[in-house]
């Protein structure tokens, strides 16, 4: 059962012994420094959500000075009240993170329920909730997927997700609603105690139409954060990661999809030397547990799904985006980001280039102002710990902002500019974006960015993103990074805090606007369908192929040749391109205008040459490029 499970943990974390008062009290205190002197948000949260998790941490720290050892509530109480009130701030990015062994396991039960929409009256769409995956050890004649969920012990389905949406730390309706949804069949113990009941008792209704009651137990996988590791790089200090999701589909990985977990030999974003496809009409890929790719609607336009930005390698995952983008047809791409939780905020900048002709800017990103961060910031400017880490273009509004009182430093981009741009545009055709509101954090920064730079359409399947603005750090990074300055100390018994310690605020048309809490708005919805959860999210698909055909239709394949004489030779397939510049070196050296299928010629290419960049024109506006070695 999950109580002797749950009551195996506890034995096992009592190992080293339990926590004792004083480390109840270190915790605390710990907590309130992290919160008071580091966490960007918390002036918007206090304001947006009436919350004040610092007094109840003083107050949680009075109750316990009032206990002995013998007195004290026992210790999963203790991590559930310090879970509730990290969760107060309803900031994926900052938690309490349960210690070992709790935070290698996650509860789950053996199905996955999903919510689809009957769009009978469009103006009034009716949600059900169906079971669309069932563990592979788990035989039951009637309890397959396709049935709907009706009551959830004795509770109205929905109504018991909204209840359970209120103990998420979502920071608007659609993001807390989707991680109740999630949280209804699997709940990683790094951020939440273990449930309190050993199982719950579902009402369905069955593929034939008829009622019945099933009992599903919780069940204890080793799945989870096994251990952080301190801080070695610049990637590492640029991590926006919603933990709680990342964790979910790793779960989800070991119940439902073993096999393809093997045949993916990828864990953490590795690299694979030679490219794999997890299923036969998908391309094959050098990051199998990261993309799919394939080609849809008869291999009219493609799609390719991101299932994460946690990757070890930023520059190999930005190579094979690249790569597989440039693979795809001209008609349109659908790129699929739901349920991607974030991670390298680098690997989601920096695939914009790919997908537009115009010059990337990062977003910005400020720190709240603190004595703390201001010290940190000098100690690292540059790092002589960590490799490329440079926090000097923060100091200057810091040290001003300690003594004028402003609430945050100025904003500078995490991902370098250059590095933004490093690429340039692989892919020419129309481009949909598809967001849910389990997109968050790195993923909220590429959405903004896709739309800040005009890129193409959002499609949502949820009226919100996650709307997680921020740069996560955790308590380790910051005591390591300060020093042990600023009131910092080292946690008992491998306990960890995340906190968001530099806030995300847009550019474009949008400068300056934070995207915590707001996200981005979409522009169309879709309501998730049957077909879509149990099928190949046909009705989707087909939804964003109705966005794609609606933008203008673009082809730019340009292959050039070097001939004698410094002839440069031209070969152009177009749509919607009127006149192709040619550069060398940053200069105009020639224009053409492009007859489709046939070749031109430009002279005087000087011999050095070895790139050329192509820029398409639609009478004055720049509307594609391609840079090309030759």
């Amino acid at each position: 059962s999950l109580a002797a499970a749950a009551a195996n943990l506890s034995s096992a974390a009592g190992e080293d012994g339990p926590l004792t008062l004083g480390d109840r009290l270190t915790l605390i205190d710990q907590a309130i420094v992290l919160l008071d002197q580091t966490y960007v948000h918390l002036p918007l949260k206090r304001s947006l959500h009436a919350v004040d998790p610092i007094q109840r941490l003083r107050l949680l720290r009075y109750r316990l000075s009032q206990q002995d050892e013998h007195t004290m509530t026992d210790e999963v109480a203790f991590h559930n009240e310090m879970t509730h009130i990290f969760n107060s701030v309803r900031d994926l990015h900052t938690n309490y993170l349960l210690p070992q062994p709790y935070r290698s396991f996650t509860a789950v039960l053996p199905f996955f329920l999903e919510e689809c929409f009957d769009t009978t009256d469009p103006e009034d769409p009716v949600p059900h909730y169906l079971v669309s995956k069932v563990a592979p050890d788990e035989e039951h004649p009637t309890f397959a997927p396709g049935v709907e969920v009706l009551n959830w012990n004795g509770t109205p389905i929905r109504r018991a997700i909204q209840l359970n949406a209120e103990r998420q730390a979502g920071s608007n309706e659609a993001a807390a609603f989707a991680r109740g949804l999630d949280a209804m069949t699997v709940r990683p113990l790094i951020t939440t105690v273990p449930p309190d009941e050993d199982w719950v008792t579902i009402t369905y209704r069955g593929l034939d139409g008829e009622m019945r009651q099933v009992r599903k137990e919780w069940r204890l996988v080793g799945a989870g954060d096994n251990a952080a590791t301190r801080m070695t790089s610049a990637s590492d200090a640029a991590l926006g990661l919603d933990l709680q999701t990342a964790a979910v589909g790793e779960a989800r990985k070991h119940v439902y999809a073993r096999k393809a977990a093997a045949a993916e030999a990828w864990a953490g974003g590795q690299f694979v030397a030679t490219a794999l496809a997890v299923a036969t009409d998908h391309l094959e890929t050098h990051l199998p547990g990261v993309f799919r790719a394939k080609t849809v609607n008869d291999g009219q336009y493609g799609y390719i799904r991101i299932f994460t930005f946690s990757v070890s390698d930023v520059e190999s995952f930005v190579t094979e985006f690249a790569r597989l983008v440039e693979l795809m047809p001209d008609a349109g791409l659908i790129v699929d980001v739901r349920g991607n939780g974030g991670g390298a905020i680098g690997a989601a900048e920096r695939i914009l280039q790919t997908l537009t002709p115009r010059r990337i800017r990062p977003a910005r990103a400020q720190f709240t102002t603190s004595p703390l961060l201001l010290d940190l910031c000098r100690r690292h400017s540059p790092s002589t710990d960590i490799p490329d880490l440079d926090l000097k273009p923060w100091i200057g509004s810091l040290q001003q902002a300690v003594a004028t009182g402003s609430e945050y430093s100025r904003g500078f981009p995490i991902t370098n500019e250059d590095d933004a741009n490093d690429r340039g545009q692989r892919y020419h055709g129309p481009v949909v974006l598809v967001v849910d509101a389990l997109s968050y954090s790195a993923t909220d920064i590429l959405a903004a960015g896709f739309i800040d730079h005009r890129i193409g359409l959002v499609l949502g399947t949820a009226d919100n993103t996650g709307a997680g603005g921020a740069n996560v750090w955790r308590h380790s990074d910051l005591l390591f990074l300060g020093g042990g300055e600023g009131g910092l100390r080292s946690l008992p018994r491998d306990a960890e805090m995340r906190v968001s310690v530099r806030r995300i605020t847009r550019v474009g048309e949008a400068e300056g606007e934070v995207l915590e809490d707001l996200g981005i708005r979409i522009d169309h919805r879709h309501y998730t369908s049957e077909r879509d959860i149990l099928g190949g999210n046909d009705d989707l698909i087909s939804s964003a192929i109705g966005l794609l055909r609606a933008q203008p239709e673009r082809r730019f394949r340009v292959t050039l040749k070097r001939r004698a004489r410094g002839r440069l030779e031209v070969r152009a397939e177009t749509s919607g391109v009127e006149s192709i510049e040619v550069r060398i070196g940053g200069k105009a050296t020639g224009t053409i205008n492009p007859a489709d299928g046939e070749t031109q010629s430009l002279t005087g290419l000087p011999t050095q040459s070895t790139e050329v960049e192509l820029v398409g024109y639609s009478g004055s506006e720049v509307i594609a490029r391609k840079r090309q070695q030759i």
